[in-house]
């Protein structure tokens, strides 16, 4: 089962964070959260990796679709998305493909929230190329 929708940009990491923060925006996504990756891991276990961050993507009103659907879908909120340097000048953007939430909740009635949130992470990673 693929659970992610990806897309690499030829762009560096920093404006590929910058960009990716912008796209989400126009799609109606705060960032609720933001995990330095690269920067926890030097800190935590002294080692080295390329910069990786997690956004914490939350459209408000598809969370709150969510939640009227299935109580416990906070599990899988919010929307992550993963920004990484893959290498010279490269960046890849991936966000969790929110049908994961149907086929691990088993619950159909949250299909059409998934679907407009795939749609909307969708346009952002099309911004982004």
């Amino acid at each position: 089962m693929s659970y992610g929708l990806t897309v690499t940009i030829n762009q560096p990491f920093e404006p590929a964070l910058a960009a990716a923060r912008a796209a989400l925006a126009e799609e109606g996504f705060g960032i609720l959260t933001e995990i330095d990756m690269a920067g926890t891991l030097k800190t935590k276990l002294d080692v080295d990796m390329a910069p990786q961050v997690i956004l914490g993507a939350c459209n408000p009103p598809l969370a709150h679709r969510a939640l009227q659907l299935e109580e416990s879908i906070g599990l899988l909120l919010p929307c992550n998305v993963v920004v990484r340097s893959v290498g010279e000048g490269r960046t890849q953007v991936e966000a969790l493909d929110p049908h994961v939430m149907v086929t691990l909740t088993r619950n159909d009635g949250l299909e059409a929230v998934a679907r407009d949130a795939a749609s909307r992470l969708s346009a952002a990673l099309r911004r982004l190329e």
